[in-house]
Formats: C-alpha cells, sequence, structure tokens
C-alpha cells in the first residue's frame, strides 16, 4: 500500500508542477487550436456538470480519465450525439475491451460538423453561389493498467485534424489520468492532464499566391511561388483533479457526488459540482453545476437521466439524455447510447 501511495503523489506532484509553469499571465481565451477537444462528452458524464473524473467509470472514461477503464471489467460500446450551439453537430464513439491482468484497450473518434456554409466576400456579402465546409475530429487509442486493487494509470493518445475549405491543420495529443480507491470505502481520488501535444497550423491550397518580390521592374518574374504563414496555436491544455464519495451504495439505491477543480491553459480555473442518483442500477437521476467561478461563463446547471436494460443475460444498454444550460447560448442537449456485453 505504501508504494501507491508514492505513486499516486509523485503523478499528482508532477503534473500540478507543469501545470502551474505553463499557466499564462492572461486568460487566452480562445487562442488555443481545436477548442472541439474541450466540449464533454457523455450524457452521463455532462448529466453531471462534467465532475467525472474521479467517477471515470464507463466508456467515456477515455475522455475525462483514461485511468478509469481499467477498473471495467466487460466489453463496453458508446455513441454520442450533441446538438451543440451554432446548428453544429458533435459526436462521440468509443469501445474499451478489457485484458484481464494485460490491462484494457480501446478506440475512440470525436467529431465536430458545422455543416455547408456560403462563400461571402466583401464584393458579395449575400454569398457567390459557392460552399464550403468546416470541421473537425480526432482518432484515440487508449491504455489503462490496473497496478492494484486500487490504484491505475491511463492514457489516450490522439491525432487531430481541423478544416475549413481548402486549408487543414493536424496534431497529436496526450492524456494522461490516475484513479485511486482509497480505503475509505466508496472515496475516490482522480486526476488527469489532458490535451498534452503539438502546436497545430493551418496549411492549404489557397495560402498559395504569386508574389512579384519587384513590382517596379517591369521585367522580373512576378510570378514566384510563394505561401501564406499562418501562425501556429497551442492545444486546449487542461488538467482537472476530482474527488468522488458514494454516500449511500446498497442493493437498491447508489447516491454519488463529485467536485472536480479545473485549471486549462486558455481560461481561468473553475470547479464542477456533481451528483448521481441510482435506483436499482437501472434508473438513474443526475445534477451538476459546470464552471463555478468561472468569469463570464455561459455554463450553468445540468440535468439528466439514464436507463439500464438487460436486453439478454449478459448485454445491457444505456440510455442516458443529459441538458446543458448555455445561457445566451441557449442550451446544449445530449444523448448517449451504449452496449455492455
Amino acid at each position: 500500500m505504501r508504494i501507491n501511495y508514492r505513486i499516486i503523489a509523485v503523478i499528482i506532484i508532477c503534473l500540478t508542477i507543469n501545470i502551474a509553469q505553463l499557466q499564462p499571465q492572461s486568460t487566452n481565451v480562445g487562442k488555443t487550436a481545436a477548442p472541439f477537444l474541450s466540449i464533454g462528452v457523455g450524457s452521463r458524464a455532462i448529466g453531471m456538470g462534467g465532475a467525472f473524473v474521479a467517477t471515470a467509470n464507463d466508456a467515456s472514461s477515455m475522455y475525462w480519465n483514461p485511468a478509469g477503464i481499467a477498473f471495467l471489467d466487460n466489453i463496453e460500446a458508446i455513441f454520442v450525439h450533441t446538438n451543440w450551439v451554432a446548428d453544429m453537430n458533435f459526436v462521440y464513439g468509443g469501445i474499451i475491451f478489457p485484458m484481464g491482468n494485460s490491462g484494457t484497450i480501446g478506440a475512440n473518434i470525436t467529431m465536430l460538423n458545422m455543416g455547408e456554409m456560403l462563400v461571402r466576400t466583401e464584393d458579395r456579402p449575400e454569398g457567390t453561389g459557392e460552399f464550403f465546409e468546416a470541421g473537425d475530429f480526432s482518432l484515440g487509442l487508449s491504455y489503462a493498467l490496473r497496478f492494484s486493487e486500487r490504484f491505475s494509470l491511463g492514457i489516450n493518445l490522439k491525432y487531430i485534424n481541423q478544416r475549413i475549405w481548402h486549408e487543414s491543420a493536424s496534431g497529436y495529443a496526450v492524456d494522461i489520468g490516475t484513479l485511486y480507491h482509497t480505503p475509505l470505502k466508496g472515496f475516490r481520488i482522480g486526476a488527469a492532464l489532458t490535451n498534452f501535444g503539438s502546436d497545430m497550423q493551418m496549411r492549404g491550397d489557397d495560402l498559395l499566391r504569386f508574389y512579384d518580390p519587384d513590382p517596379n521592374n517591369s521585367g522580373n518574374n512576378d510570378q514566384i511561388m510563394s505561401e501564406l504563414r499562418t501562425d501556429s496555436w497551442t492545444l486546449p491544455l487542461t488538467f482537472q483533479f476530482g474527488l468522488a464519495m458514494d454516500f449511500l451504495d446498497s442493493e437498491n439505491h447508489l447516491l454519488t457526488a463529485e467536485v472536480d477543480a479545473i485549471h486549462p491553459i486558455d481560461n481561468s480555473e473553475s470547479m464542477n459540482l456533481g451528483v448521481e442518483y441510482g435506483f436499482h442500477h437501472q434508473y438513474f437521476l443526475r445534477a451538476g453545476y459546470r464552471n463555478l467561478f468561472l468569469i463570464d461563463s455561459e455554463e450553468g446547471f445540468t440535468l439528466g437521466g439514464g436507463l439500464n436494460i438487460e436486453l439478454i443475460e449478459g448485454l445491457s444498454i444505456l440510455i442516458d439524455y443529459a441538458y446543458a444550460d448555455f445561457g445566451r447560448l441557449q442550451n446544449a442537449q445530449r444523448f448517449s447510447i451504449a452496449l455492455r456485453f
């Protein structure tokens, strides 16, 4: 047990020190690449206000805290659809495979689609008749290992791509998480560092231009191929630390509460709060609050519910819904379906 405590202490201290060094003086809101990586995944977690890093006990854990999948004993697949703000669609899919003492592996995909939009110019603000598309996606591979009955470590490696019309940017990132089930029954500690990776820079055909290095000389070559260089941007690096407690855990009732502290590189620190009540391990109600103490936040209360239906012996379907208030941006609604084998 002493070894486990040392491992946990070293990991948490190292993560905290690194984040503290990386935190800028300003909030850097809107100054990171791939902001879609900060959109929360899973109706269950969002129903709990995004406070999930220390609970992390379903397939969506690959997003919140990859260490959580190490404690899962069944194959589980999840699909999430979100009606995101400004008529955008956000989709997440993932599957995990427990391998006994060898750990647990998983794969996931995240997509944000903005649909077709009119090409507009200064001369033709109503549109040129052309359309363009913009969207983002990431592909991830996860692995988690249980070092004991109480402690696990997990990683999620991601390839990230953003595109708009003929331009695109690509990058790589890693999520690292730890989860510890303390000797105090039902009390868990989780920590996760997400989106640690390369900067991203837009490139594409529309940035290629013919350049005249000496426009005053009529005899020179005015068709020199050149490329406009865009700025590179960091990923939305985030450190999250959570405490969860099962205040009620019996055959018919389960009541879980969690509080998470969030330290992002592109905003101020905040907290997520969430509770979940389960009846007969089949019916669930959830509530939470996102970004508590964050200045000028549009997010707030969240509500959700879920059903766990056993289709046949050894096969269950989990259906979850979450409502998240977005203030002036109205709301975002999430639907999740998971299969557990």
